[in-house]
């Protein structure tokens, strides 16, 4: 063999030895081959850490949304909203007439409007071309709306929750200039946490002090502590397919089958004691926030099976400060937290910056 033969065999032994280990590093690499979006007009964003990197989406992602067109949309802190259509990375802000920086909550309605609930300007409806702003000259008395605390339900009702109770929105008052949120007086006024349509249609209010109401059409119901709930801080709730409800309590999750209230804690296998939000994926996974870490559990595994909980923290990737969750149309999970964008796959988390990978 030719010492020209022998040094092109080393070279092409090198070369796909570097390709092969690139490809192994590479988190869900059927996916990162989407384009480098076009990022339009990033704020001047005053809520980044010193040091912290400039290219993230954003440092504080509060909630996520996939439209019916398939754009994902993330809710900020301090720059607003940012919509990914796989070739822009769009901000809207006060040039665009989205005159707030925080975002608690994203939901579309049957006409493709986008609802935006804010922490201090009431709700935002956005049409495609504009911005529109309904605050206390519209009927909102609370202007802070909770995280998860919009909801279009299956009638097409849309629901507003609030530091100060929950609001209903009339459309036909709204083509006419008059005041077009009505407070719902069913229910006391009550810090909402989460508002959420299981799947008989009963509407689900989720409080910070007051346990859980539930509207069946006609009459409310209170479910709190005396009725087996953890306690009466209910921070979030999600219906899993067997039609099971479970919400968030100050220490743990409760699972409620509609008779009797089950709860999980740190003993049982969730990280941390400070929970802070819960997600149902379409398979069953349940994902369980707290403050330094995220748990996935699979309540198919008995919980005396070490492999019912899979507890991460920062060193699997992923910032301990989880503010919203999300499941995309493909199956992918992502993740909001206090140092950026997420998204999991399968086995580790990866930051999702500007220019990706997406």
């Amino acid at each position: 063999m030719t010492l020209d033969r022998i040094l092109l065999l080393i070279f092409l032994s090198i070369c796909t030895s570097c390709f092969g280990q690139e490809k192994a590093n590479r988190p869900n690499s059927a996916n990162i081959f989407k384009p480098t979006p076009t990022v339009i007009r990033k704020p001047n964003s005053t809520g980044i850490i010193p040091g912290m990197d400039s290219h993230l989406v954003s440092q504080y992602v509060r909630s996520i949304f996939q439209d019916s067109k398939g754009n994902l949309w993330f809710g900020t802190l301090e720059e607003g909203v940012v919509r990914y259509d796989i070739k822009t990375l769009s901000y809207f802000d006060s040039l665009d007439g989205f005159k707030t920086n925080s975002v608690h909550a994203i939901a579309e309605d049957r006409s493709g409007n986008l609802w935006f609930g804010t922490e201090d300007q009431g709700v935002y409806k956005y049409d495609g071309k504009y911005f529109k702003n309904y605050n206390k000259a519209a009927g909102l008395s609370n202007t802070s709306v909770g995280r998860k605390s919009i909801l279009v339900d299956k009638s097409g009702n849309i629901w507003v929750g609030t530091m100060g109770g929950v609001f209903q929105y009339i459309p036909s008052a709204d083509s006419t200039g008059g005041q077009c949120f009505s407070l719902f007086d069913l229910l006391p006024p009550i810090h909402v946490e989460g508002i959420m349509e299981d799947k008989n249609g009963n509407i689900w209010f989720a409080s910070s002090n007051k346990g859980v109401f539930r509207y069946d059409g006609k009459s409310i119901i209170n479910i709190n502590e005396k009725e087996g709930l953890g306690d009466n801080y209910a921070g979030g709730m999600a219906q899993d397919k067997s039609g099971n409800i479970w919400f968030i309590s100050k220490t743990g999750i409760c699972k409620f089958d509609g008779k009797t209230f089950t709860e999980f804690t740190s003993k049982d296998g969730i990280g941390g004691t400070e929970i802070w939000g819960i997600f149902i994926e379409e398979s069953g996974i349940i994902w369980i926030t707290a403050r330094g870490s995220t748990t996935r559990f699979d309540p198919s595994v008995p919980i005396t099976n070490r492999k019912a909980f899979t507890v991460f923290t920062v060193k699997d990737g992923l910032n301990c400060c989880v503010q919203s969750m999300y499941q995309d149309r493909l199956g992918n999970m992502w993740f909001g937290t206090g140092q950026g964008l997420y998204r999991f796959d399968g086995i580790r988390f990866y930051q999702v910056k500007q220019n990706g990978p997406w």
